[in-house]
Formats: structure tokens, C-alpha cells, sequence
């Protein structure tokens, strides 16, 4: 088990069900992004990050769960449709969207220490909605078995993430410098832009789930304890 082997799996599930995975996911993704126009739109200069945490808690939650479910079901051998998968996703979003503001919470309580904490934080973390909507757990437990699951693994979770998040943020960057410039972005380039940055960023969901399953499959006495 290593980060090349997980991200090749990724990439390979990625890209044959690509078309299925942009019907799950986009429009809840191009709501998220119109939602986040509209906040802008409305309160302009006066709009603080907060507001566009609360509106990523809105959808991130639901087409994240959305996913899940679909790799779940995907890796049992059943195609459901995305209605049916959608279905299925609604009625974890209160539990997603707590455990989505707990975790970025933590991220940013460790972040605010130092660099490394934050890493740190969210590594362990890492499988907390795998373990809510798979498993049933309540958010504190997911996130508490989160931090026992990557006990061991956090070297192999650490990369299966960095290898992911840091190119795409790269690119998104780049996009970002490309389209805006030194003006503002018109909405429809922006859609664009977001759903481009929104799809892709559905990859490390893939991967890290490939690794959830992985790490899950390891007897607990072949880890460590980091």
C-alpha cells in the first residue's frame, strides 16, 4: 500500500466514471458557486469569510455524502442513479455539516498555532465522513475514530493528500490569475471557473476513500502509533 498505488486506483475510477460523478455532483456544486455570487452580490465589500464558510456548509455536505455513497455502492458493484444516491445523501446533511464545521474549526485552531498542527489536524481527520456516512457515527465519534483509523498511517494519508490538494491548488491559482487578472470576474466565467476547480477537487475525495478502505482492511496491531 503506498501513494502512488492509491492515486493510480483514484485516478483510474475517476476517469471511468467521470460522466457519472459530474451528474452527481455539478449541479450542487454550480448552486454552491450562485449561491456564493449571490452573497457577493449582496453584500459586496461588506461579505466576511465567515458567509461563504456557511454557504460551503450548505452543499459541501451534500454532494460530499452524495459521493461517498456513490464510491460505496460503485465498489459493491451497483450503478444507482444520482436521484437515488441524492436520495440516500439528504437526510446525513445535518450531521455532515456539523462535523464540516467541526473539522474546519480544528483545522483552523491548529493552523492558527502553527502550519504544522493544522496539517496535522487535518490528517487525522481525514476519514472522519467516511466513518459518519458508512458507518452511522455521530461527528464527535467520527472524528474521534478518524484519529484512531490514521493512527499509524498519517505518512501515507499525509501524502495521498498533498499529492492531490497541492497540484490542484496550484492550478486553481493559476486559473484564478489567468481569468481574473487585475479586474473583477463576470459570473459566468466564474461559474465556470468554479464548477472547472469544483470537479476536480472531487479527486481527493476518490483517493482518500480508496486509502479509507485500505487502512480499514489493516488489523489495528500491524499499525503504528503516530
Amino acid at each position: 500500500m503506498n501513494v502512488l498505488a492509491i492515486l493510480r486506483d483514484a485516478w483510474f475510477f475517476y476517469t471511468r466514471h467521470f460522466g457519472a460523478i459530474v451528474r452527481l455532483c455539478l449541479p450542487l456544486i454550480l448552486l454552491e458557486s450562485g449561491a456564493r455570487l449571490a452573497v457577493d452580490h449582496w453584500l459586496g465589500k461588506d461579505s466576511l469569510p465567515a458567509q461563504e464558510l456557511l454557504v460551503g456548509m450548505l452543499f459541501y455536505p451534500l454532494y460530499t455524502g452524495a459521493l461517498i455513497l456513490f464510491l460505496d455502492a460503485r465498489s459493491h458493484g451497483h450503478a444507482p442513479g444520482p436521484r437515488a444516491v441524492l436520495a440516500r445523501a439528504l437526510p446525513l446533511w445535518p450531521a455532515l455539516a456539523v462535523l464540516t464545521g467541526l473539522g474546519t474549526l480544528l483545522i483552523m485552531l491548529g493552523a492558527s498555532l502553527f502550519v504544522l498542527p493544522g496539517i496535522w489536524v487535518m490528517v487525522k481527520i481525514a476519514f472522519a465522513e467516511f466513518l459518519l456516512v458508512l458507518r452511522g457515527l455521530s461527528p464527535l465519534a467520527a472524528i474521534k475514530a478518524s484519529f484512531a483509523l490514521t493512527r499509524g498511517r498519517f505518512l501515507l494519508v499525509l501524502g495521498c493528500v498533498l499529492s492531490v490538494l497541492l497540484p490542484l491548488w496550484l492550478i486553481e491559482a493559476w486559473l484564478a490569475g489567468a481569468l481574473v487578472g487585475d479586474g473583477a470576474v463576470e459570473p459566468l466565467p466564474r461559474l465556470a471557473l468554479d464548477a472547472l476547480v469544483g470537479v476536480l477537487q472531487l479527486l481527493p475525495t476518490i483517493m482518500l476513500f480508496r486509502c479509507f478502505m485500505l487502512c480499514s482492511d489493516t488489523p489495528a496491531g500491524d499499525r503504528g502509533h503516530i
